[in-house]
C-alpha cells in the first residue's frame, strides 16, 4: 500500500436533480439535496482521492460517516465535494470531507473506509445472500 500517503486529495461534483431531493426520499416539502446524497458525494470524493492506488484485488468499503449537514442545496445547484486523506492506520483510512454549493459550505466531517479483499468481500456477500434466501423461503411448517 505504498501508493497511499497522507495528504491525498479527491473531489466529486454533481448537479442536484429531482431524484436527489429529500422530498423524494420522504421528507415532504424539502425540495433540497438529501443528507443521504450529501454522504454519497462525500464518500465518492474520498474514493477518488485513492483511485488507482490500491493493490490489485483490493477495494475500500465505507465503515463510518460523521458529517454535519450545514446548509441546503436547492434543485439545480452544483455541489462540489472534497476529501483529504488525513490518517492511515493499517487498512483503515480516515478522510476529512466537505461539500460546497455555489454559495457556501453545505457539509463537513469525516469518512472512514477500510481496505478489503474484493474476492473475500464478495464471498461474504454471496454467503449472506444464500442465508437470507434460505431464511425467507424456509418451509413455514419447519419448527427449526
Amino acid at each position: 500500500m505504498s501508493d497511499l500517503t497522507v495528504g491525498l486529495r479527491g473531489g466529486m461534483e454533481m448537479v442536484v436533480q429531482r431524484h436527489h431531493l429529500a422530498s423524494i426520499l420522504g421528507n415532504i416539502g424539502a425540495s433540497v439535496l438529501s443528507t443521504a446524497h450529501v454522504v454519497l458525494v462525500l464518500e465518492q470524493a474520498a474514493r477518488n482521492a485513492i483511485e488507482g492506488r490500491l493493490p490489485e484485488g483490493m477495494i475500500t468499503v465505507g465503515t463510518k460517516v460523521n458529517v454535519r449537514h450545514l446548509a441546503a442545496a436547492p434543485l439545480g445547484a452544483t455541489v462540489r465535494a472534497e476529501a483529504y486523506l488525513k490518517e492511515i492506520n493499517g487498512r483503515r483510512l480516515l478522510f476529512e470531507v466537505a461539500a460546497y454549493d455555489e454559495v457556501e459550505k453545505i457539509s463537513e466531517g469525516e469518512n472512514e473506509q477500510l481496505i478489503v479483499s474484493l474476492d473475500r468481500f464478495l464471498k461474504r456477500v454471496i454467503d449472506k445472500q444464500v442465508a437470507v434466501n434460505m431464511k425467507k423461503y424456509r418451509d413455514p411448517h419447519d419448527q427449526g
